[in-house]
């Protein structure tokens, strides 16, 4: 990634500022969401959907690896990868059929466990606890020097 921040989160108002910045600037496109369980990959991508105008609620796709959205006319889908054993998993249960939706957004939990079988990421965000159990250290990474302008 050609850009990066580094922003600390005290609390969850924080996580829903940041997800309301994501949402102004990212509509499309496949983002990696990394950190230990428990860290807020899921709050945040919640607060990310709500901000982009989901209306209702937005649950963890841990059992069923994906959730997929319509939000105003726009395509996003969920993967929550933590429960994969083998990234042709992802081939077996037709991830290329929710690839091959164009302008769509894509964010991925757990990326790692993807392996070949996910695209590459045109942003990183990665969420880590601290030994505060309130904050967390989020580090973006992106191709978007905007986005982080933006962020920073």
């Amino acid at each position: 990634m050609q850009y990066s921040c580094k922003l600390s989160l005290s609390n969850e108002q924080e996580t829903e500022k940041l997800a309301q910045k994501l949402a102004q600037h990212i509509a499309q496109g496949v983002i990696y969401l990394i950190g230990d369980l428990g860290a807020g990959k899921t709050t945040l991508t919640r607060y990310w959907l709500q901000n982009l105008g989901h209306q209702g609620a937005v649950k963890s796709p841990t059992y069923t690896l994906v959730e997929p959205y319509t939000i105003n006319g726009k395509e996003v889908f969920h993967f929550d990868l933590y429960r994969l054993n083998d990234p042709y998993e992802l081939e077996l249960m037709g991830i290329r059929d929710y690839l091959d939706v164009p302008n769509a957004l894509f964010l991925f939990e757990w990326p790692s466990k993807g392996g070949d079988e996910i695209p590459q990421a045109d942003h990183v965000i990665t969420i880590l606890k601290t030994d505060d159990e309130s904050v967390r250290e989020v580090i973006i990474e992106s191709v978007s020097e905007t986005l982080i302008q933006a962020l920073s």
